[in-house]
């Protein structure tokens, strides 16, 4: 069994869902389970209908119609008579979308996003799905959220993995082309839950651990897994091969190429993991696997934008110790703030946070009862890898730096 995972930049058109057809039929699909994401920039334009349905309703139905507008061009350039029954189906999926939003009473917004942002991995895969049986490549299509079951913790949910093994040690076949969705999943009372920001890549491996594949294929727009993001670094380079446990340290600091999550169930079963192109499919691309060390030469650079740079100091500068500490690590995670960076000494103490909840407002406010606080919003954290005093400088240069920390084979670099 393979697992193949495409991506939405890989299906943003025709065009890309015709290409996922040459891929399966260059590469071979049998025995094969494909996860797509949801099309192009379609969870972004689900997270402005989101907005609209808490902020401005007058605006919420043109919303949906556009994210519908936009993938029935992309079934009239796949389907010649449109009579296919795809076009019934993907109308029924945003009439189901519409319908929720009509009831739902709700007032939870995590709740509401994960119920409406599934929308798009649903609508992508059964496109993707009727085209390929429309040309030949015979699959079932299949509702991931039967398969992998979650806590209730929206938008970051956790994966029952005892309840997920059995649901498909049971029900899924092995035998045949499965198309599936990735990012999503299904809490206890069968609301849709989704697994972080990229979590299609950890869809992957959730079903390669359970059906112990005997490899995992991410399909990107790069070559593999690079030195850093072409989109904001030049002159990146291709690593051939990579262990692990570099690969899990480059996820932990935000390599985009991976999701974090992704790495440690097939790290557990020694499940090879491939990022290729999906351009170049016979391209050697990037293994990940045991025991494969990264070039220590090679500085990695991971940038990670719009984040947040909290600095505290005690009032009577007094130190802060264990027991302060600990205070502040309670509100972070009762705020639901991913800390990615620490930094402190005797009376002061610095945090570099993701303020995804939107819960910054807040935190400040509680800890200003304490310390005295100073914030830097808007603020870039560069992460090198195996640095050296050149990658040091080319990420400083012309940049205010707020906040430097090293370790043997880390530097961590907030700047504004």
């Amino acid at each position: 069994m393979q697992v193949f995972k495409f991506g939405g930049a890989s299906v943003k058109d025709a065009e890309g869902v015709k290409n996922l057809a040459r891929v399966l039929n260059e590469v071979g699909y049998n025995n094969t389970l494909v996860i797509v994401s949801a099309m192009g920039k379609t969870t972004n334009a689900l997270e402005h209908v989101i907005a609209n349905y808490f902020n401005n309703k007058k605006e919420l139905k043109s919303s949906i119609q556009d994210i519908l507008k936009y993938h029935n061009e992309i079934l009239l350039d796949l389907f010649e008579n449109e009579s296919h029954q795809v076009f019934k189906k993907i109308r029924t999926l945003f009439l189901e979308l519409e319908n929720f939003l009509d009831r739902n009473k709700s007032p939870d917004y995590n709740f509401v996003y994960d119920q409406t942002i599934c929308f798009g991995e649903l609508v992508s895969t059964t496109v993707i799905s009727e085209y390929l049986n429309h040309v030949a490549i015979k699959n079932s299509w299949i509702d991931v959220r039967d398969f992998i079951k979650t806590d209730e913790y929206y938008r970051r949910a956790n994966v029952d993995w005892k309840q997920t093994q059995q649901l498909i040690a049971d029900n899924f076949n092995t035998k045949t082309l499965h198309i599936t969705q990735g990012f999503i999943g299904s809490d206890p009372n069968n609301f849709s839950t989704t697994l972080g920001r990229e979590g299609s890549d950890y869809t992957a491996a959730i079903f390669a651990y359970c059906l112990n594949a005997q490899s995992v294929t991410i399909w990107k727009d790069v070559d593999g897994v690079l030195n850093a993001d072409p989109r904001h670094f030049e002159h990146t380079q291709l690593i051939h091969q990579i262990s692990y446990r570099e690969a899990i340290e480059l996820a932990f600091y935000g390599a985009s190429v991976i999701h974090p999550k992704t790495l440690q169930p097939l790290q557990g079963k020694e499940i090879p993991l491939y990022v290729k192109s999906f351009l170049n499919p016979k391209g050697k691309g990037t293994c990940v696997s045991k025991g494969k060390t990264i070039d220590p030469k090679t500085p990695c650079f991971i940038v990670k934008k719009n984040q947040v740079l909290i600095s505290l100091s005690s009032l009577d500068f007094s130190y802060i110790v264990e027991e302060n500490i600990s205070e502040i690590f309670n509100l972070l995670h009762h705020y639901k703030m991913k800390v990615d960076v620490i930094q402190n000494s005797a009376i002061s103490f610095s945090v570099c946070i993701d303020n995804l909840y939107d819960n910054l407002e807040k935190l400040v406010q509680h800890l200003k009862a304490k310390f005295k606080v100073t914030v830097h919003q808007n603020v870039s954290l560069y992460t090198i890898r195996h640095y050296n005093q050149k990658s040091i400088e080319t990420i400083e240069t012309g940049k205010t730096v707020l906040l430097k920390q090293l370790t043997q084979e880390t530097v961590q670099v907030v700047t504004q």
